[in-house]
């Protein structure tokens, strides 16, 4: 049984974000909220609560699963849409200021 959790438009880039997802790749509910709480990181948050969403959605599909069964079978980090906007220069020019964005997916399973 599978069950998904998505996140989207955190103001993050998915580059920065990617860096703590590959962390947590594969391993166990628990064991991946415990390495996600010791990342002092803005990334280790956002997946946090996505990760407790996506074990929530879990819980709500088969109320006897065990959190212990569940691993993370898929994460996945994507671009969003990127704001841009302008900052003034010297002599009247100006320079591109991007915002970037990114989306979270999360799959977990209790399959091998």
């Amino acid at each position: 049984m599978e069950s998904v959790a998505v996140s989207k438009y955190n103001r993050i880039s998915a580059s920065k974000m990617r860096l703590v997802a590959n962390e947590i790749r594969g391993y166990s509910l628990p064991e991946a909220m415990d390495v996600l709480k010791a990342i002092p990181r803005k990334a280790s948050k956002l997946l946090l609560t996505t990760l407790h969403s996506a074990g929530a959605n879990a819980k709500y599909k088969n109320p006897e699963i065990l959190e212990e069964k569940l691993y993370i079978k898929k994460i996945c980090i994507d671009e969003g849409k990127t704001l841009k906007r302008f900052r003034a220069r010297a002599r009247g020019r100006a320079s591109r200021i991007r915002k970037r964005t990114s989306h979270i997916l999360i799959v977990l399973s209790d399959e091998n």
